[in-house]
């Protein structure tokens, strides 16, 4: 079976003008060109197509992805198997959230009545599951398996205040951070107070703080991809902006 762009692009539920940007930045071709100038796409631009829109759901880049599926030792099935254990994980996130509105819903109808942690259970057990898809493996090969479910435990053990206490101050420093991003200097007062910003937020996950850690830790946001694309979503150049106000602030260079 082979498709047109237009064809495929209605198959798969996308622009024809996502399909053209594909071939352009070089992660889907078409099988062929015609003489006049139309894409055609056969059963392996399709499987690949949908490999790419299996990585975006899972919040991968296109650069990421471009990674993945250009790599010497790239397996299919084992990735799909891959998705398919991440959607998994995903389920179980919402099938928490949906306890939690189910049990709000009965509350409110005085059926039940729900105990204030019960209230942001599931708001925190998505947090972690969501930092474990992300993030996991990347933290646990830095910082080890004991430290990561010290964090996960700590965080699905807070109170109702903390848990607001600890949302908030990430408002604040992303705030800072993106105000001081704007003055150019790391050193300066305000990229200061978003390195201590940042100090307290790690409080609520790590079990004790290092200055090395931190300084190790803010460099992992500059070299690992989806990190630096959560700050560049804040500001392009963030994540190395904030890499160095933390160096500043603990003393510790690279």
């Amino acid at each position: 079976m082979e498709y047109t762009v237009q064809k495929l692009g209605k198959l798969a539920g996308i622009s024809t003008r996502t399909l053209r940007y594909y071939d352009e930045i070089g992660i889907l071709k078409p099988a062929r060109v015609t003489e006049a100038g139309y894409r055609i796409y056969g059963e392996e631009q399709v499987n690949r197509l949908q490999q790419i829109l299996f990585y975006r759901e899972l919040g991968c880049s296109l650069e990421m992805i471009r990674e993945i599926l250009q790599a010497p030792d790239f397996d299919e099935l084992a990735a799909l198997r891959q998705h398919r254990a991440q959607l998994m994980d995903r389920r179980k996130q919402l099938d928490a959230l949906i306890r939690n509105v189910e049990m709000t819903i009965a509350s409110k109808e005085g059926r039940i009545t729900m105990s204030d942690k019960e209230k942001f259970e599931g708001f925190k057990k998505q947090l972690v599951e969501d930092n474990e898809l992300q993030f996991g493996e990347e933290i646990r090969q830095k910082y080890g398996e004991e430290a990561v479910e010290h964090a996960n435990k700590k965080l699905l053990n807070m109170t109702e205040e903390q848990y607001e206490e600890m949302k908030q101050l990430q408002v604040e420093f992303m705030k800072t951070l993106g105000a001081a991003h704007q003055t150019g200097d790391p050193a300066g007062e305000l990229a200061q107070r978003a390195a201590e910003l940042h100090r307290k937020w790690l409080g609520y996950y790590w079990k004790t703080y290092s200055k090395e850690a931190h300084a190790g830790l803010a460099q992992l946001y500059v070299d690992d991809e989806r990190f630096a694309h959560f700050f560049a979503d804040l500001q392009p150049g963030a994540a190395e902006f904030l890499r160095d106000a933390v160096r500043i602030y603990t003393g510790v260079q690279a």
